[in-house]
């Protein structure tokens, strides 16, 4: 159609030759075929991670074709087809979505790399700059998109200075946007501005070069980052292989589907990214002298506000996955659900869990309550409803008002099971920080900027971070031979620490723990975190070998007098 379409209003066809209709019609046909196969993209099952993979690959061959056919003939397109350069920038932009959505569905960082170089093209390449020439809004929308996804890519990168770029394009063109059409989504753009905005902001404390520009920090897993395990060192070999990422906390900073404590929490479980091109060599073409690629992420779900049967539905599909020798990790930041009513027993189903969301209007579930108190609550992650799950190794972490609900498990399958449970309270006299994110998830994610937000530091030059960054390392080393040299750990703790993700996690929480413990504000027990199995408290989050190095960093940041000293009584 838009072939006929061209050659009338271009004259008569006999005028066309036919090696440049050929070139129309073929394009025509690529472009058809890519935006089938992108529609189709959505009717993919989110769960499972085969089905997809062909599909996936159909789709980059096409928009690969589609990228260089463009390029080769421009000048035919621009001639005989009336090619725009906001077209050229929407298949730009459909190749940086698929790039995303593969960094999504497969967890490899180098991804989101290739997303950014093809958002960054169109940026520079000023594809989308004559939009606002013409008198059509949704051509204007899909360009206040792109920024949107370009944000959140930069987001997910650490691309902080770009982001704040982008931000006030994206501030200018909806202004201009809504100026000019006078349209009913204005409230909805403004409110992904504040939520960019709120996001950027989230972090409690500044890392400052010396001309007072903000060092911006990556807190995932590199070389260096997790404690190398000592030689002869006893631990588990099982590798982290799924993980879920659940966030459903009310009034907590989000941006596009991902709160700060999920956008935080999927980092801890992700390396540095390193360009594609560095890392996919042909097959064949590796010279035996070289090392072997490293282990990959582990493949992870991000659920944003999920029903009870979403989250079971990914669930059941990542322990149905799960590999040989793996664990599946279950994070869940989430608003506590309590028991309405007393109960005379003490199961899985009796001290309430965690919020899941309500499709349903939730007046209805309330009714029922109050008619009868014997029911258990309906929107909510039991921690019975684990225990199914349990036949696998499972490491779970929950950040939650009610999280010591999950102190109560029971080990049924003899499997390795461990729970990190946050504190269910944090002292009044520390400033309410949880629309910014959990400080428990902080201390997984970033333990220096946690520990300077407790010990009342807002900012920090850079020679000094990099100084206690070094200390903090010398910390999880020591933390690491504590855990291993224990007489009475768990055997759960050890089964899981030769996975180098899990073992920087577990040195975190005990770091945590044991930070709080000393802090002179923290001075209640749900203030503190806990796990199952129980810590030995002489041996990890209490002993006076780990209170002397916490001390000691107080020291390096001039602020020793935060913490407890008479803890070292016996020391």
């Amino acid at each position: 159609l838009a072939l006929k379409e061209i050659m009338s209003s271009g004259g008569a066809e006999d005028d066309i030759p036919q090696a440049e209709r050929k070139t129309v019609t073929d394009f025509c046909y690529l472009l058809d075929k890519s935006k089938q196969l992108f529609n189709g993209l959505r009717d993919l099952p989110q769960y499972g991670q085969k089905q997809w993979q062909s599909y996936f690959g159909r789709t980059f061959d096409v928009y690969t074709k589609l990228w260089k056919f463009q390029q080769q003939h421009r000048q035919v397109l621009d001639n005989r087809y009336g090619l725009k350069r906001w077209q050229i920038g929407e298949i730009a932009s459909k190749i940086g979505q698929l790039y995303y959505h593969y960094y999504l569905r497969t967890s490899e960082t180098s991804y989101l790399n290739e997303a950014f170089s093809f958002y960054s093209a169109i940026r520079q390449r000023s594809y989308y700059s004559q939009v606002n020439k013409e008198d059509r809004p949704e051509l204007v929308v899909k360009k206040l998109r792109y920024y949107a996804r370009f944000i959140v890519v930069c987001l997910l990168l650490n691309k902080m200075d770009v982001v704040k770029d982008l931000v006030k394009e994206l501030s200018d063109e909806i202004e201009d946007y809504t100026h000019r059409f006078n349209t009913e989504d204005q409230v909805e753009w403004n409110l992904v501005l504040q939520e960019v905005a709120a996001f950027i902001e989230a972090d409690p404390v500044m890392v400052l070069n010396d001309d007072n520009t903000i060092v911006i920090t990556s807190n995932r897993l590199s070389e260096t980052g997790a404690p190398l395990l000592e030689q002869g060192m006893i631990v588990g070999q099982l590798a982290l292989a799924d993980a879920l990422i659940i966030g459903n906390c009310n009034n907590q900073v989000k941006f596009s589907e991902l709160t700060i404590d999920m956008f935080r929490m999927l980092q801890a479980l992700e390396r540095e990214p390193m360009n594609l091109a560095s890392q996919m060599n042909k097959p064949g073409m590796q010279e035996s002298t070289e090392k072997p690629a490293r282990r990959e992420n582990p493949h992870k779900y991000l659920l944003y506000k999920p029903t009870f049967s979403q989250l079971y539905t990914f669930l059941a599909a990542s322990f149905k996955e799960l590999p040989a020798n793996s664990v599946l990790l279950i994070y869940l930041s989430a608003t506590g659900v309590f028991p309405s009513g007393r109960s005379d027993s003490e199961g899985p189903y009796d001290f309430g869990g965690v919020l899941t969301n309500s499709n349903r209007d939730i007046i209805n579930g309330d009714a029922i309550h109050k008619r009868n108190q014997s029911y258990k609550e309906m929107h909510c992650l039991h921690p019975g409803d684990l225990y199914p799950f349990t036949r696998k190794p499972l490491f779970i972490i929950v950040d939650s008002s009610n999280s010591v609900a999950y102190k109560n498990f029971t080990n049924l399958f003899g499997q390795p099971l461990v729970c990190l449970l946050s504190p269910t309270a944090y002292p009044k006299a520390l400033q309410d920080q949880s629309q910014r994110g959990s400080l428990f998830t902080l201390f997984l994610n970033n333990p220096l900027m946690a520990f300077l937000f407790v010990s009342g530091l807002s900012s920090m030059r850079r020679g000094l971070w990099e100084k206690c960054q070094d200390y903090l390392r010398k910390i999880n080393r020591d933390i690491a031979q504590l855990l291993t040299h224990s007489r009475s750990i768990d055997q759960s703790f050890l089964q899981f620490f030769g996975d180098e993700f899990l073992r920087l996690l577990l040195t975190r929480f005990i770091f945590c723990s044991a930070t709080m413990r000393m802090h002179k504000i923290f001075r209640e027990t749900r203030n503190y975190p806990e796990s199952y199995p129980q810590l030995p408290r002489d041996e990890t989050v209490e002993n006076p070998h780990l209170q002397k190095h916490i001390l000691e960093l107080a020291s390096i940041l001039d602020v020793r007098n935060v913490f407890l000293e008479n803890t070292l009584d016996d020391y």
